[in-house]
């Protein structure tokens, strides 16, 4: 009768990560979504403690205990980290959590195989799970560390060469290792730390632009980790939610890839190379680059039909969400229609700039996607752009040579007037000039975004 109901709560836990799931995908129903999700990953906990108290008592109560006090401090400090942290700093947060649940398929695969497994695909699968849970593990902890600003760094390319053959390394040893060594403790324990290795070498060469994509496949990694300990268990509800995570990782990745013109192993290797830095008024042969100020920008934005705001990760650095929200509210006050319009890949994770701005409480019906507006781009009268680079390049359209071209791009040249608020001329991701600097109806602020967006909207007041 227990097994039958943990079983039927485990269904509707797996329900509830599905539901969660596809509301996740409306900024209206996110919220609603993760909370149901949530709720069907507590249920799911819930059970299988009852499950090891009735159905199969294996688990002592000291055992219990831990298990219970681990799950109290880990919904403490969580709460304490979720709670502080700043919207700025959210991709690092999820890295960081997102090495934890590599962490936890790491381990789990490691403590089961302490004692050794009789049947071959077993261990097979306890040990890919592992493996794959410690790259995750160490890898999302260099993506944490290059996402908060840290020199980890390494472009050599004998270190990729490496990552390379460690793979086969850890497929050669997965496969005979269930007999090749002694012990299987001895087996899994140099598997792992292989593949901790190559967790840190699979993600060093890449630059830092690149984390949303690599943040994607390593919780697609957890995600397939916590599939196999699921298989392993044969627990329904650890199978159904690695399945999704994997999965819907995956997915993401190949979709961020596709926005950037780029496959994944062109991001893997890290292809984009820097140039040197470029000073502001340093223009090469592209033209010459047209300074403006916070009154010049407010006088054409008061007398403008339509506004558009292209937010980059310059707005997430320096924190000018509410800021540029104040702008938005004074540009409709004088009758200025205005929407944002967001690149797939802006910022430093998924939805990073929907996040901000839904945080300043800007309508979700303002947040319009590139392809919904990027053939209409002439009807607007100014386009802001606030600290993206490589996303409103030009380049990737008109210029065949050059190292973004084919990245679909939103299409701010093409708008009557263009403001670009931005600290200096420094390259993006890219490493290149962006051309649309340079053009005629372009013109630049060079400031801070929170400053700038300050200084326009105290101008505004004139008018």
């Amino acid at each position: 009768m227990i097994h039958s109901i943990v079983q039927m709560g485990y269904l509707i836990s797996g329900i509830g990560f599905i539901l969660g799931l596809k509301m996740m995908s409306s900024p209206q129903k996110a919220v609603r979504g993760n909370f149901i999700a949530a709720s069907g990953m507590i249920l799911a906990v819930v059970l299988t403690i009852i499950y090891c108290l009735y159905v199969q008592p294996v688990i002592p109560y000291v055992s219990l205990l831990t298990v219970a006090v681990a799950i109290a401090l880990g919904t403490i400090v969580g709460y304490l980290i979720s709670y502080k942290v700043q919207m700025t700093a959210m991709p690092q947060m999820v890295s960081l959590f997102n090495a934890m649940g590599g962490g936890s398929a790491m381990l789990i695969g490691w403590m089961e195989l302490q004692h050794g497994v009789q049947l071959a695909g077993t261990w097979i699968i306890l040990s890919a799970g592992a493996m794959i849970g410690a790259v995750s593990f160490s890898g999302s902890g260099i993506a944490y560390l290059k996402l908060s600003g840290k020199k980890v760094e390494a472009a050599n390319y004998g270190v990729r060469t490496l990552g390379f053959f460690l793979p086969l390394l850890l497929a050669g040893g997965m496969l005979i290792g269930h007999s090749w060594f002694s012990s299987q403790a001895i087996a899994i324990t140099v598997l792992i730390g292989i593949a901790l290795v190559y967790g840190v070498i699979f993600v060093l060469p890449i630059g830092g632009a690149d984390m949303p994509v690599v943040i994607s496949l390593l919780n697609s990694f957890t995600g397939m980790a916590a599939g196999l300990a699921g298989i392993a268990y044969q627990n329904k509800v650890m199978i159904i939610g690695g399945i999704l995570v994997g999965a819907a990782g995956l997915l993401l990745t190949l979709l961020m890839c596709k926005a950037m013109n780029r496959s994944i192993m062109n991001v893997l290797l890290g292809a984009f190379k820097k140039e040197n830095k470029k000073s502001k008024g340093d223009v090469g042969n592209l033209g010459v680059i047209q300074e403006t100020d916070a009154s010049e920008v407010a006088l054409n934005l008061a007398y403008a039909g339509k506004v558009a705001i292209i937010p980059g990760y310059g707005l997430a650095v320096a924190q000018a969400q509410h800021a540029c929200h104040q702008l938005e509210k004074m540009l409709e006050e004088h009758g200025v229609e205005t929407i944002y319009v967001i690149h797939p890949v802006a910022g430093r994770m998924p939805g990073h700039m929907n996040v901000l701005l839904a945080e300043a409480d800007v309508s979700y019906e303002k947040l319009i996607e590139m392809d919904e507006v990027n053939d209409q781009m002439d009807a607007f009268d100014v386009v802001i752009v606030i600290g993206a680079n490589d996303v409103v390049n030009p380049a990737a359209e008109q210029n065949s040579s050059s190292k973004i071209y084919g990245m679909p791009i939103i299409r701010a040249h093409r708008a009557k007037s263009v403001v670009v608020i931005k600290r200096s001329m420094n390259a993006g991701y890219a490493g290149i000039e962006n051309e649309l600097f340079h053009l005629p109806n372009c013109k630049m602020l060079f400031a801070d975004a929170k400053k700038g967006l300050n200084d326009i909207a105290t101008a505004m007041k004139k008018f």
